[in-house]
């Protein structure tokens, strides 16, 4: 089993060269409080959209913790059939079922020493939760159709897209198995609410893909980055890193100006409606009118509206009641 686990190699880093970069206060908070925690042995629990950089955030942990030099072995939970979870992640031993022809060390065995990263852990069947908490209060399990209890130093990092709190309220992921999961929880910004990061965002990319695919230079014009900055990338940082590389590698000139952005972002460029601002309106006007102009885009849909305002519904539904506009809508 010891010449298995040698020939099994973690998981290489994902490309995505400066999905954490900018310098607003979202992303260096969720960058400050990695690198405070990265040190400290402690689970830690990344929520976030999908494309927001969660799983950089747990290497980047990795890599400043004392775990550095040991594996980070990554695991999809949503890929992970209920019948496989245990065997997936405790291994099994030899003759335990009829195709066991040798010992498989899991995840966890492989992650010995090192960190383990539970991506998606909210699409976790009721089983593989009931078994990941017991592997997370005993430090041990029992490998399939072994007899002996194998304890592991592995250091826990799970990462979610969904909101757990309402799964534990609706009984789909049990509150136990969250509170042990979420001892530093860090949330990753959407992309929407730091547009101020776009301009180091795209040069990072772009640096990167021209390098990859060997191509000269490119740069965006002010206006495209503009044009970029109001966009509110519901693929977040993932949608933004492939746009570029499919400008290095399809567009032939030198500048990417706004005209040569894709459909999406001219359409939304021309359906933004705008509003004015006059001298003397009070901050709650202007949110007010904000707020009813955003409704109106989104056809009265408040989830929509919510999204493009780049606050939770439930906010929005505090909001919509505080200025008198929950009866319009």
């Amino acid at each position: 089993m010891s010449n298995q686990r040698r020939s099994t190699r973690p998981r290489k880093a994902a490309a995505d060269p400066g999905l954490l970069a900018g310098g607003s206060d979202a992303i260096r908070g969720v960058v400050r409080l990695a690198e405070q925690v990265a040190p400290r042995d402690v689970t830690v629990l990344i929520e976030g959209e999908s494309g927001t950089g969660k799983e950089l955030v747990a290497r980047l942990i990795h890599a400043r913790s004392r775990r550095a030099g040991k594996p980070f072995i990554f695991v999809n939970c949503a890929a992970l059939p209920e019948n496989l979870v245990e065997s997936e992640l405790f291994g099994y031993v030899k003759g335990a079922f009829t195709d066991a022809r040798m010992d498989k060390p899991g995840r966890f065995l492989l992650a010995d020493g090192g960190t383990l990263f539970l991506d998606e852990i909210g699409e976790l069947s009721p089983k593989g939760q009931g078994d990941l908490l017991r592997v997370l209060e005993d430090r041990a399990f029992r490998m399939i159709g072994g007899t002996e209890m194998v304890s592991v130093d592995v250091r826990v990092i799970a990462a979610t897209n969904r909101d757990l709190r309402r799964a534990v309220a609706e009984g789909r992921f049990r509150e136990d198995l969250y509170y042990r999961l979420q001892v530093v929880p860090i949330v990753t910004p959407p992309l929407r609410e730091r547009p101020e990061d776009l301009p180091c965002l795209i040069e990072a990319f772009l640096e990167h893909f021209l390098a990859t695919h060997r191509r000269g230079r490119l740069r965006f014009t002010p206006d495209a980055v503009a044009a970029c900055q109001r966009f509110p990338w519901p693929g977040n940082v993932r949608q933004l890193r492939n746009l570029v590389e499919r400008l290095v590698v399809t567009h032939s000139g030198d500048a990417v100006d706004e005209a040569d952005l894709p459909a999406a972002i001219l359409q939304h460029e021309r359906l933004a409606p705008e509003f004015a601002v006059r001298v003397g309106m009070t901050i709650a006007e202007v949110e007010r009118l904000l707020i009813r102009k955003t409704l109106a885009q989104a056809n009265v849909n408040r989830e929509e509206a919510a999204r493009l305002l780049g606050i939770s519904r439930r906010t929005l539904q505090y909001k919509l009641k505080a200025y008198g506009l929950h009866n319009d809508v």
